[in-house]
């Protein structure tokens, strides 16, 4: 430190520029018209503390030169804090008293030496001390500023071993913990000390200078970079799905680690301050903090697509499950840029993710696959949106905030029916994201719709309705859309699919049901050979047609195969059972009568898994080797 003449303001001439203590002086009042105070013994105080600083000057060639005050003995440490408390005053009753005393001349020499000491000590235990200042160690302890007994080790009296005021610190915290608040409790001394005696630019430029770096090198190694726009219009989404995840553990970590620590150590070591503690922290933390959340801002800004809207979500709650944080640790008016900014990104986020769910619903809405799904299985359009509307359902929190901001602007009146009706306080604030959801749904619906409208046969067509239906409200059922959309909707689509599937039924099997006689009666043997070659034919028909048909749900094929047997099989048996003795001496009857009841369940059973017969003669020897092997014996 440079040679000054720091305290030239105690001259009678410039009473102006006496320094205001910000905390000694409420122990030790400032005024020099204390008349406790007699000269004599503020000359004492001069020449006590004249042994004890001059033993400590930096600039002779004394071992004290080179060694630390504070790691030297802390006992003399605080001795040497307390003789600059006690020199500063008594420099305050010279200058009002005896301002040509020689005693304040040596006394501001004294001084000088001292000051040039405590910012060298200063210095010495903020960089040798950064294990014990970490962000971490500091973050784990934010009640030390309420702990008396820490802040009190600097300034105490007492003469106690070290040992024992470590241990009257709290037996509750641990080791690391103890030597940072020692730490923390000398910076802060000394501090107070430097800036109760007009040295706080010097105390203040040292900590701005050292912790900021830290602060820089903690963001650095957690992946932080400096971010520039320019950046973001070059970058494929890969690298930039990478540095998303990266942000937003870095964080985390920064926010309530790094600069929670920070702040928590700029306002103890400056408790004595309110203005400098705050002038330090916006030093130390503004342009670092402002620039980690920008990046959210950037990438916001980037082409919207509906495929990085997930990551979009990501960024938005990483903030919003920060923001209680962000307002604690930056309530200062100077570092107000940082909220600023975390709340742009938030807005960005906002519009950009809106204009991703907007993106999604025309994605739907232009598909123009003209490939039919074979068989009227599960089309892919149905698998991929409904994959994505459920991942959006996880995200329930952050899409309620931006359907806030941007409702959609459709007419939801029949779907506001068909979703839960909201009864407590969430469920109210989760309705229009309901509402949308249910809109998406119903936008891949109508495309569906119109798919269907490309097969030929009718039967396929709601077959494929059904199928594709069927996965959509699996899909509700078993993820928390269900607990979005409600059970109202899924009974009515439960019903929708249903009729589907009952249409399917009609349309592909109407011609074999209608087959046989309606009505029980007595046929003779032409009429029932009539009527077995009709239903044979039918069944034939219908069977070849439908065995190419695909139900890739087991539960819906199941469904499907017992309704049909059960409208089938049953009226069947009931004419096999009455009319086949009666056709017993007809020759040919294994060309007549091709199905037993029970080849009839086997066959149905065979259904839609996508195996077609491909023509009738091997489908005909099949039935007929199987068929006859028993029919002798009903016969008979």
């Amino acid at each position: 430190m440079a040679k000054k003449t720091k305290f030239a303001f105690f001259s009678s001439s410039s009473p102006k520029s006496l320094p205001s203590s910000p905390s000694s002086f409420t122990s030790f009042p400032a005024s020099p018209l204390n008349q406790n105070f007699t000269q004599s013994t503020m000359e004492e105080a001069v020449e006590k503390a004249e042994s004890v600083i001059r033993k400590w000057d930096p600039n002779t060639p004394s071992f004290t030169k080179i060694v630390s005050l504070f790691n030297h003995s802390r006992k003399e440490a605080k001795e040497f804090i307390r003789c600059v408390r006690d020199l500063r005053r008594a420099m305050h009753f010279l200058v009002s008293q005896d301002p040509q005393s020689p005693k304040l001349a040596l006394a501001q020499t004294l001084m000088e030496i001292a000051m040039t000491r405590l910012e060298k000590e200063f210095f010495q235990i903020l960089s040798s001390n950064r294990d014990k200042l970490d962000p971490e160690s500091v973050s784990g302890q934010s009640s030390i500023s309420s702990n008396s007994e820490f802040e009190d080790i600097m300034q105490s009296d007492d003469d106690d071993e070290d040992d024992n005021e470590i241990k009257k610190a709290g037996e509750s915290i641990t080791q690391v913990e103890k030597a940072s608040a020692v730490v923390m409790s000398d910076l802060k001394a000394i501090a107070e000390s430097m800036i109760s005696c007009g040295y706080g630019k010097e105390c203040v430029k040292i900590y701005k200078r050292i912790r900021k770096s830290i602060v820089d090198e903690g963001l650095s190694l957690l992946g932080i970079e400096i971010y520039k726009g320019s950046r973001f219009h070059r970058m494929d989404w890969v690298t930039l799905e990478h540095m998303i995840k990266n942000w937003i553990k870095a964080a985390k970590i920064g926010v309530a680690t790094l600069f929670r620590g920070e702040k928590l150590l700029c306002d103890h070591v400056f408790s004595a301050s309110n203005s400098t503690r705050e002038s330090c922290f916006y030093e130390i933390a503004n342009e670092a903090a402002t620039n980690l959340f920008r990046f959210p801002e950037f990438v916001a800004k980037e082409k919207k697509s509906h495929e990085r809207i997930f990551s979009l979500m990501d960024l938005q709650a990483a903030i919003s499950d920060l923001w209680q944080d962000i307002e604690m640790i930056f309530h200062f008016d100077s570092v107000a840029d940082v909220k600023s900014q975390a709340l742009t990104s938030l807005r960005k986020l906002k519009v950009s993710i809106h204009s991703a769910l907007t993106d999604f619903e025309s994605t739907i809405q232009k598909d123009s696959t003209k490939a039919l799904t074979p068989g009227g299985g599960v089309h892919k359009l149905t698998r991929s949106t409904m994959s994505f509307i459920s991942s959006l359902s996880k995200y329930s929190s952050v899409l309620f905030e931006v359907i806030a901001d941007h409702p959609l602007h459709r007419n939801t009146r029949l779907l506001e029916s068909y979703v839960r009706t909201p009864i407590t306080e969430d469920e109210e604030h989760n309705h229009a994201l309901s509402v949308h959801l249910a809109w998406l749904i119903l936008v891949l619906l109508c495309k569906l719709d119109t798919k269907a409208e490309h097969y030929k046969d009718v039967s396929l067509s709601y077959l494929f309705l059904a199928n594709n239906l069927n996965v959509i409200v699996e899909t509700v059922r078993s993820t928390q859309l269900r607990d979005l959309l409600g059970d109202d909707w899924l009974s009515k689509h439960d019903d929708k699919l249903s009729a589907y599937a009952a249409n399917y039924e009609i349309a592909a099997w109407s011609n074999v049901f209608m087959s046989l006689p309606e009505e029980p009666t007595d046929l003779s043997p032409e009429e029932a050979k009539i009527y077995f070659r009709r239903f044979h034919t039918a069944f034939e028909e219908a069977y070849m047609k439908q065995s190419s048909r695909v139900v890739p749900d087991a539960k819906l094929r199941d469904e499907l195969k017992v309704s049909i047997a059960k409208k089938l099989v049953p009226e069947y048996r009931e004419f096999y059972r009455k009319y086949l003795p009666m056709l017993g001496q007809e020759k040919n009857i294994e060309i007549l009568v091709r199905f037993k009841p029970d080849n009839l369940e086997n066959y149905i059973s065979d259904l839609f898994h996508g195996t077609p017969i491909l023509s009738s003669s091997s489908f005909s020897s099949s039935s007929s080797s199987s068929s006859w092997m028993s029919l002798g014996c009903v016969s008979g």
